[in-house]
């Protein structure tokens, strides 16, 4: 019998949150914490928003966050959260598989953490979507893997031809047009253990840009 992971995006990511009663830490994303803090609230667009961590740390200081995931598992799990936190009329949750729907309207923060998938993904088109829905004078946030973990064996990896981007790659992929300013323009070491325990660290580039 086959034990092949789907290949179809929306039933790759169901089954990957039904296998578990809790996929993440719970925790807002360092770099978010680190890039978001000083910003004035007001609308956030949260791209592959999980189980919610970083919806609930902008609502929480007083954005009006919309939330956006492939999986309706993890999108009851995140609005369940948020009813735990006394912060439903702060978020909205919506399901899209991005690169075939993206949600309506502009955002004064656009954020989008690890879109990076080992099944099907426009993420050129979606982060092409992302700037786009960036209001004048908002802030486009982007954060990838810039390489696999260091205890990561060819075996262990998931996608074995996996590009990963370079900090001014993405910049010259991404292409954005004149009225840009480049505020963050980062890699950033973490520790990254293996699962069993072994020790191991992971870079992961970070981009911020304000819309003038």
């Amino acid at each position: 019998m086959s034990t092949a992971q789907p290949t179809d995006p929306t039933e790759f990511w169901e089954d990957r949150y039904r296998a578990t009663d809790r996929v993440w830490s719970g925790e807002p994303n360092p770099l978010l914490v680190r890039e978001a803090t000083d910003l004035k609230p007001g609308t956030a667009l949260d791209l592959g928003c999980g189980e919610g961590a970083d919806v609930l740390w902008l609502a929480a200081r007083g954005w009006q966050v919309t939330g956006v995931d492939i999986s309706a598992t993890a999108i009851e799990r995140a609005a369940a959260h948020a009813a735990e936190a006394g912060l439903t009329e702060q978020v909205a949750f919506e399901r899209h598989e991005l690169g075939v729907t993206f949600p309506e309207g502009s955002y004064d923060l656009v954020s989008a953490h690890f879109l990076q998938s080992p099944v099907a993904l426009d993420q050129h088109g979606v982060l092409k979507r992302a700037a786009a829905a960036v209001a004048p004078g908002g802030t486009l946030l982007i954060v990838m893997h810039a390489g696999w973990a260091t205890w990561q064996t060819p075996e262990e990896r998931p996608v074995a031809d996996v590009v990963f981007p370079t900090l001014q790659g993405f910049l010259d992929d991404l292409a954005l047009p004149p009225g840009w300013h480049l505020e963050t323009q980062d890699a950033v070491t973490r520790v990254s253990n293996a699962p069993d325990g072994r020790p191991g660290t992971r870079t992961d580039n970070v981009w911020r840009l304000t819309r003038r």
